[in-house]
């Protein structure tokens, strides 16, 4: 491997701790039974994509679930169901890719939404955490804002046009396979983070198997 020099992390999974099955929980609880077949890791429907990708507003998105799955939840009760899979950033993260961005340059990229941003923004806020949190990184890249999503290869070719990133000295961490080949594809060294593992184990291990090439 080509020594690195720049490290792409995605988000959820991550360093925002996810848990899937809260949501499934909360939307079976107010009558929504078929949401892990909509929306799951490996897959989700049209609707999720074009959300992530900033296609269609919160609202939109809302309505077309709610039609599509002839639901009638009230709007607050849904978006606390959906925020249910968001849970904590353990601090030791931020400070680990604090440490992290003295030596590499640092982005994240996610895909996400805007109902999502705005509550891990708003849980960070309220620890003080936010600016500590966005200084980690050179810039931030949200599927929302960017109107594109991984796997999608054209995600990982701006984030190093707009940089002049070397793609082989650039390094990808992702909780999802499927995000790990698209990276691959345009020659980013990628692992994926297993779940009995974290960033502060892989990473390092990854760095010092770099060094013994």
């Amino acid at each position: 491997m080509t020594k690195i020099k720049n490290i792409i992390f995605d988000l959820g999974g991550v360093i925002l701790n996810l848990d899937y099955s809260k949501t499934v929980e909360e939307f079976n609880k107010i009558g929504f039974f078929n949401f892990e077949k909509v929306y799951n890791q490996k897959k989700q429907s049209k609707i999720f994509d074009d959300f992530e990708k900033g296609e269609i507003s919160n609202d939109k998105f809302i309505s077309l679930i709610q039609q599509s799955e002839k639901l009638k939840i009230d709007e607050n009760d849904f978006i606390n169901a959906w925020n249910a899979m968001l849970l904590e950033i353990p601090k030791e993260r931020i400070e680990f890719i604090k440490k992290l961005k003295k030596d590499y340059n640092i982005f994240l990229l996610s895909n996400t939404n805007e109902i999502h941003i705005k509550k891990f923004e708003a849980d960070l806020r309220k620890k003080n955490w936010l600016n500590d949190f966005q200084n980690c990184f050179e810039q931030i890249y949200y599927s929302s804002n960017i109107g594109m999503r991984k796997p999608d290869e054209d995600c990982f070719i701006k984030i190093i046009e707009d940089h002049n990133l070397i793609a082989h000295e650039t390094l990808f961490i992702d909780d999802s396979i499927q995000h790990i080949e698209g990276a691959k594809k345009v020659g980013i060294n990628a692992f994926l983070l297993k779940k009995e593992n974290t960033i502060l184990q892989l990473v390092p291990d990854i760095i010092q198997s770099e060094h013994h090439k």
